[in-house]
């Protein structure tokens, strides 16, 4: 064989044997971000980091956090409906007692009561009950029902709750008094953090 010609046929050796790494690589990327879609469902809409982000600068509850509770709660807002058997409402299932506030006098028990509809978007009723309802978008209601607004609320609700000061699996236990619900999030809350947004567009 000519010199030439064992001189390609080395560098076309070396050629692959320097590609498989880079193959196997690029697989593994691809098949772990498949893996995780598929496994848990852990794509966060594009839309939503953003309105995340906001509410983190305000209230200072990081955004892997709501994101997590968005998540759990409503599978960042596809439930249908979006009204749980117990009564919880939202994109982040606030009880409207929860929502407008405990001193309502028709809240008692699991926090249903029977609010008007008036009464449980209006910021001026929410802030005389002590409730965590919060207009984010400025239209003139605090609207458990509307993704910025509820977003805000929860964070409003976490951030009192001690995750504004690291304490997240305290705050989210009282958004949920369920072991269960605690373990749910914060594996979401672990999984956000660590693999940063998966953003897509929905």
């Amino acid at each position: 064989m000519p010199k030439s010609s064992k001189k390609k046929q080395n560098r076309r050796k070396t050629f692959i044997i320097l590609l498989i790494p880079v193959l196997v690589i690029g697989y593994y990327l691809i098949s772990h971000e498949e893996k995780i879609e598929k496994k848990y469902n852990s794509y966060i809409p594009k839309k939503y980091m953003a309105i995340y982000l906001e509410a983190q600068k305000v209230y200072g509850v990081p955004w892997y956090v709501l994101a997590a509770h968005h998540r759990v709660e409503t599978r960042f807002s596809t439930l249908k409906p979006m009204v749980s058997p117990a009564g919880a409402e939202g994109p982040m299932q606030f009880m409207p007692c929860t929502f407008v506030g405990w001193k309502h006098p028709s809240c008692s028990g699991l926090g249903k009561g029977n609010i008007p509809e008036k009464e449980k978007t209006d910021p001026a009723v929410i802030k005389k009950y002590g409730g965590y309802g919060i207009d984010a978008d400025g239209d003139g209601k605090a609207d458990p029902f509307d993704d910025k607004d509820a977003i805000f609320s929860a964070a409003n609700y976490l951030a009192k709750n001690g995750a504004a000061d690291g304490q997240i699996e305290k705050a989210v236990y009282s958004y949920n008094h369920s072991n269960k619900y605690v373990s749910e999030v914060m594996y979401y809350v672990r999984l956000y953090k660590k693999e940063g947004a998966q953003e897509v567009n929905r």
